[in-house]
């Protein structure tokens, strides 16, 4: 076979130019690796499929249709297993007052209805920010906070100091020096504290005196996720809820869980009703813009209502138990959902870790440390069960033994105020098996074969 001139130039051209993109392509990166996907919910065609007995979930709704019948308001039960809902049932009413008198014809609870998650905002919007921006490599746990919030430091004339050494597992331990209710909105209480302004409020958090040293012991306190919502706003820029709306709730297609719902949409009517006189317990609290009338659909907590607008890292959250079934099936799962990823499993861990001195206290969420801690996840439950309760009435309970999931949520505060004796201003609601939560749950757990 004969070439010209040409083809040989052409031939020359062409060796010299793969040549020269040798050492280009051996330095090109290896195309990354494509997320993984994670298992999805799907209904159990039966509760065997999943586990469980039939008569032994009957047993669960028996028990819990009893303190209907007695007089306690409503719920709803979730039950996940093995990535299947076991069950999803509603109980009771979402709401039998208004104000203080009771309705001519009580409300039903369904599977729809929007809850109040109060103290669960902890785990499913504050903890789910903090979780995902460690996975990021934003959040350092080891940091102090100042590192993230230079404003908070010792003060001149602080009687008990160490702030400036606080980091942020400190706060998330429950452990870094604060008192758990300085009730920023309340003059009364919280006097040089006192706002009812979101800025303000925020100035007030820094400023909160310690009540003991830090790491001295563990105290439950709401002053430590006020501040781990400020951080969380401070290391994104966005404002607490824009920030898990864009990166966690909209990606999981939850399209019912929001701060301050009523300026997302939804109506008082869509939602469980809680106290039945605002914040005033039935008449016997006071403080300057009180609540007086039924609560639907607002924030109860008062320093979540009057002192940060709705929107706070302790409180503000409301779903409903669809929504919140995916939430729990992230955590199962290890840390994401269908084709979203929202933190690697080794954080979950690092979460997940007892704090050595107080067994029951992990990085926010509640751990089954020892027995005190049967009030809350039963008779049954594994070592390394773990989860959270909310003062509305709301618990969530996540067993990755049993790969299992329970939220029990329930509007127990819509109920009357005792208002003479030792129990004064407690509420009926609370003394109900179900609003005391570890009978419903150690009900669940006998259920599963």
């Amino acid at each position: 076979m004969r070439y010209s001139i040409t083809h040989l130039r052409l031939w020359v051209l062409s060796c010299c130019l793969l040549c020269s993109a040798l050492p280009a392509l051996a330095a090109s990166p290896a195309s990354p690796e494509p997320r993984p996907t994670y298992p999805e919910l799907r209904p159990a065609d039966s509760p065997q499929e999943a586990g469980f007995s039939a008569e032994g979930l009957r047993e669960v709704d028996a028990l819990i249709t009893k303190s209907i019948a007695a007089g306690f308001p409503g719920a709803v039960l979730l039950v996940i297993r093995d990535g299947k809902i076991v069950k999803n049932s509603s109980y009771g009413y979402r709401q039998k007052f208004d104000g203080g008198q009771p309705l001519p014809d009580f409300v039903p609870m369904t599977t729809d209805t929007l809850f109040d998650l109060a103290s669960n905002t902890k785990m499913y919007a504050t903890n789910y920010a903090l979780q995902k921006l460690v996975s990021e490599g934003r959040l350092d746990l080891t940091a102090r906070v100042r590192d993230y919030l230079p404003e908070f430091r010792d003060l001149e004339g602080d009687s008990i100091r160490g702030k400036d050494l606080v980091t942020v597992e400190d706060v998330l331990r429950h452990r870094a020096g604060f008192m758990p209710d300085p009730q920023y909105h309340n003059p009364t209480v919280a006097k040089q504290l006192y706002s009812q302004d979101r800025s303000k409020t925020e100035r007030m958090i820094v400023q909160t005196p310690l009540a003991y040293p830090p790491r001295s012991k563990s105290v439950y306190s709401d002053v430590d996720y006020m501040l781990l919502g400020m951080i969380v706003e401070r290391i994104t820029g966005q404002r607490l809820d824009e920030y898990l709306h864009s990166s966690v709730y909209a990606p999981l297609q939850l399209r019912h869980t929001h701060f301050n719902p009523l300026q997302n949409g939804f109506a008082p009517e869509e939602f469980a009703a809680t106290e039945l006189l605002g914040n005033t317990r039935d008449g016997i609290v006071s403080f300057t813009n009180i609540r007086t009338a039924t609560i639907r659909g607002e924030v109860h907590d008062e320093k979540a209502f009057y002192s940060m607008g709705g929107i706070a890292g302790h409180a503000g959250l409301f779903s409903r138990s669809g929504d919140l079934a995916v939430l729990l099936q992230v955590m199962l799962n290890g840390g994401g959902y269908g084709e979203v990823e929202l933190f690697d499993r080794g954080v979950i861990h690092a979460f997940l870790a007892p704090s050595d001195d107080a067994p029951t206290f992990a990085l926010g969420w509640r751990t089954n440390g020892d027995e005190s801690m049967q009030w809350m996840f039963g008779e049954h439950a594994s070592n390394q069960a773990y989860g959270h309760t909310g003062w509305t009435g709301t618990l969530t309970v996540i067993d990755p033994v049993h790969d299992l999931g329970i939220v029990l949520l329930t509007n127990k505060k819509h109920s009357p105020v005792i208002q003479t004796g030792s129990s004064a201003g407690k509420f009926i609601g609370d003394f109900f098996p179900v609003g005391r939560y570890g009978e419903v749950v150690s009900a669940v757990y006998r259920a599963m074969h």
